[in-house]
């Protein structure tokens, strides 16, 4: 069993795309990082209106 989990451990990343985690669901794609929000878009549209922005028509 040890030999299986040595080999098959997800790499230690320094940099990249999965490093960036949704900080309500931890989904990885589609995040917004601006304003230091680091949620994703599904969790953003959520909570915009309690974030303080405003939806126009």
């Amino acid at each position: 069993m040890k030999k299986y989990i040595k080999h098959n451990a997800p790499k230690k990343r320094s940099c990249g795309i999965s490093l960036k985690r949704c900080v309500r669901c931890g989904r990885i794609r589609g995040h917004i990082s601006s304003y230091g929000i680091h949620l994703c878009r599904q969790c953003f549209r959520e909570n915009a209106v309690e974030l303080g922005f405003k939806k126009y028509s």
